[in-house]
């Protein structure tokens, strides 16, 4: 007869990321399809002078580019504690300041409460068009931190 699995047995390996990836490759596939659709206009159309071209290839790489940013968000846990990538910013957390992990109905996105009595939005767990995969990402997390958080704190 085998022993039961302890939580710590269904836990992801170190490292992992979690990134909303569904969201991504949705924000890939309209950035590639409307960077293609503007360029085949500043090509095609006759009419067109040099300025307006350029300006219709640019208005496509900036609105490409602002999707990238939008694929950004992340959350990579390693070994060494956690880091959380959002939209234009990184942080970089020891497991011991991660006291809890949050994403109740309605949360856009998962929140990380600090040791130091704030709160951080964690973008890269959202449960926009995958609700069932951040909600398992999320319990992934929060194992994690259990897991990990309580060894740091041991070791003070």
């Amino acid at each position: 007869m085998s022993a039961p699995a302890s939580p710590a047995d269904s836990l992801p390996g170190l490292p992992v990321t979690f990134r909303p990836a569904r969201t991504r490759a949705v924000l890939y596939a309209v950035g590639i399809a409307q960077l293609a659709a503007l360029v085949a206009v500043a090509v095609l159309l006759p009419e067109l002078t040099g300025g307006e071209r350029i300006s219709f290839v640019g208005t496509g790489v900036l609105v490409g580019a602002v999707l990238l940013l939008l694929s950004r968000p992340r959350v990579v846990a390693r070994q060494e504690g956690v880091t959380v990538v959002n939209l234009t910013t990184r942080r970089d957390l020891a497991w011991a300041q991660v006291l809890r992990v949050n994403l109740r109905a309605g949360d856009p996105w998962v929140h990380l409460d600090l040791a130091d009595g704030t709160s951080l939005p964690a973008m890269g767990i959202q449960p926009g068009i995958a609700r069932e995969q951040a909600i398992r990402d999320a319990r992934a997390l929060r194992d994690l931190v259990e897991i990990h958080g309580a060894v740091d704190h041991t070791a003070r």
